[in-house]
């Protein structure tokens, strides 16, 4: 039966489509694609042919009709994520106008886990590997995302979502003053309510190092803010993750940003980040 997901997989998005003032079938059809895309990833089977044009253009087009509905749009934004993953659907869910939806729903429903998860999840895809994304739209991103974090700064869950968001996002640049500040805190404080969640702790010492690297004013931010010095936490962040070889290097790549700065350097010293750079050096030779 498993070739015959495929199948379903193709003939599912043309009766949405065909039928798009349908709200039952447009419903019944995302939880059947969700159940029959899990089947085929869990056999394994390449889905790569069957996310087509008309599969993104029917799921976005559902999207934008029923923008109001929160349980359809939860589905669909999970749709979205799970798609999202292949490279050829990711391209083509950004000509399809996809981040905008994403962004849009994000605001609407910022209260809604599920929704602003797989929306971050979906953008962390569309945004992570590529470099001719409108800068506006960059910039709403940017905006959407650190709201989704500030929500939702107790559910580790969506904190690590919309952590990734920001590590893409910061890749590409494009913060204001204003948001290099408030983002270098934001994800302080997601480090400091999540410090035992790795993946978390991976994503915002990527993040923070990328807007380190663009910024003084987040440099700044990281060693004067009010809730704590950002060293001492990189330092607590180490220790509770030291057997991790993926935090550690995202921590390494930090502190690699860190030390461009001077007075930043002279505060490592005072409360000894040597003693630690040793011991990493020690335990993590080869890397």
């Amino acid at each position: 039966a498993l070739p015959h997901l495929l199948a379903c997989i193709r003939l599912i998005p043309s009766a949405m489509k065909t039928h798009i003032d349908c709200l039952k079938l447009q419903r019944d059809g995302c939880r059947l694609l969700l159940e029959i895309l899990s089947q085929a990833l869990e056999h394994n089977l390449d889905v790569q042919s069957s996310l087509d044009d008309t599969m993104i253009s029917s799921l976005l087009e559902t999207v934008r009709k029923y923008s109001e509905n929160e349980e359809l749009l939860s589905l669909l934004c999970t749709l979205l994520m799970m798609i999202s993953s292949s490279e050829v659907a990711a391209e083509k869910l950004r000509k399809a106008g996809a981040i905008p939806e994403l962004l849009m729903s994000m605001r609407k429903f910022l209260h809604n886990e599920q929704i602003c998860f797989s929306c971050c999840g979906a953008l962390w895809s569309l945004v992570v590997s590529e470099n001719s994304i409108d800068k506006a739209l960059l910039q709403s991103a940017i905006g959407a995302s650190s709201a989704v974090l500030q929500e939702h700064l107790q559910n580790g869950t969506v904190a690590e979502a919309a952590g990734s968001a920001l590590w893409a996002l910061s890749l590409q640049g494009h913060f204001t003053d204003n948001e290099y500040e408030s983002t270098t805190a934001l994800l302080l404080d997601a480090l400091r309510m999540n410090l035992e969640r790795p993946v978390l702790v991976k994503n915002a010492c990527q993040a923070l190092a990328n807007l380190l690297r663009l910024s003084e004013i987040s440099a700044f931010r990281f060693v004067t803010d009010s809730k704590g010095n950002g060293i001492k936490l990189i330092k607590d962040a180490y220790y509770f993750h030291s057997d991790d070889p993926e935090v550690v290097e995202s921590i390494c790549a930090l502190i690699n940003e860190m030390v461009q700065y001077d007075d930043i350097v002279l505060d490592m010293v005072s409360l000894k980040m040597k003693e630690m750079l040793s011991e990493i050096k020690s335990r993590f030779p080869s890397s």
